[in-house]
């Protein structure tokens, strides 16, 4: 795993990271609700010609209102006109009557007008730009981080492949120099080595960037788990570990039993390597747990523990501490963990050990 400290640090790596492999175009907190709404309001459909239709419609049973109140107010303001014009005219015919009437229907069509136009233009003019203007500064903001993700990776690249590189050449001239050394033969093992360890990151950086196919289907958690600690028994009873299963059956969920069979092996795997400073009692235990529509599968370890600098770097490519490492396998498990909609936390102390989480949703 990687060593952890006195104080627990909690991790959670949740679907955000998607974001950043998407091009940016994602709505901020709080306005896709809004947008969405918006949407709904304009009866959006994914027809052009049908939405232009029920707007053309809406403008014109608008002005058709317009001209029914103007044309109804107009022979009202009539009749009040020769009512008061009259010689047998009462004191109250000839005060403008009509001016109620068309008050009150002013006011209905002034709100047929704010459902037609208004409302659109309000939001055209005010709430569209805003919303624009939030889209720009997320999308900056998202770009510069993606950037500097990008610069990250490939300096650990270049340091991760040039060194055994520069190394190999250096054998390989010492070669050319003397092709007569007795010593040639372990230059180029060593060089070989070093080729071996350039070709090995390769692999699975490709592995790590490979859109995988998933074939998902209804599988029972307990069984991938336990099909895991079948792969690693040899590695567990070699290193002295006990493993204590907490869980008799695990729930049903849907997902490619063979991808995370690869998750729980190497975070076994990854225990068994913390486990290697602990002298007696070296302990992984196991729980398998559902509830609030998921699942959770718990490997914890009583190894080194993972210094609290180090827990939020164990995610990112290249990271590791071991000597063989690639600093690749917990990237991996992670983006496959994140295809099946499920989130990955750690927890850790150094000197008492670390627990990772894998929360998986339940199918409906």
């Amino acid at each position: 795993m990687i060593p952890f400290c006195h104080f627990k640090h909690r991790v959670r790596w949740d679907a955000r990271l998607h974001q950043l492999r998407d091009d940016g175009a994602a709505w901020p907190h709080g306005f896709h609700h809004h947008r969405r709404r918006h949407r709904d309001d304009d009866h959006e459909d994914p027809d052009p010609v049908a939405r232009a239709r029920r707007r053309a419609a809406a403008e014109a049973g608008f002005y058709g209102h317009l001209l029914s109140y103007l044309g109804i107010i107009a022979f009202l303001a009539l009749v009040n006109l020769v009512t008061s014009l009259g010689p047998h005219a009462s004191p109250g015919a000839r005060h403008p009557w009509f001016l109620w009437p068309a008050l009150g229907w002013g006011i209905g069509l002034f709100s047929h007008y704010m459902a037609v136009f208004g409302s659109r233009l309000l939001r055209e003019r005010f709430f569209d730009p805003a919303v624009e203007r939030e889209l720009g500064r997320q999308r900056a903001t998202m770009q510069t981080e993606k950037q500097a993700s990008i610069d990250e990776l490939s300096s650990t690249i270049a340091h991760e492949i040039r060194n055994p590189v520069a190394a190999a050449k250096s054998l390989v001239q010492q070669m050319g120099e003397d092709p007569t050394s007795i010593e040639n033969v372990e230059y180029a093992k060593v060089a070989l080595g070093e080729l071996d360890r350039v070709e090995r990151r390769i692999s699975h950086l490709l592995r790590y960037a490979k859109e995988e196919d998933y074939s998902f289907a209804l599988a029972n958690l307990a069984t991938v788990v336990d099909s895991a600690l079948a792969q690693m028994r040899a590695k567990l009873d070699a290193a002295g570990v006990k493993v204590a299963r907490n869980y008799i059956a695990g729930p049903t969920i849907r997902a490619d039993a063979e991808k995370l069979r690869q998750v729980f092996a190497n975070l076994l795997a990854n225990a068994i390597d913390a486990l290697g400073s602990v002298i007696e009692d070296r302990r992984i235990d196991l729980f398998v747990e559902n509830g609030d529509r998921r699942a959770t599968v718990r490997v914890r370890d009583n190894g080194c523990g993972i210094p609290a600098d180090k827990v939020e770097r164990i995610f990112n490519p290249f990271f590791t501490t071991k000597e063989q490492g690639t600093g690749l396998g917990m990237a991996i498990s992670k983006k496959i963990v994140e295809a099946h909609g499920g989130s990955i936390d750690v927890a850790s102390e150094v000197g008492r050990g670390t627990e990772f989480s894998i929360i998986l949703p339940l199918p409906r």
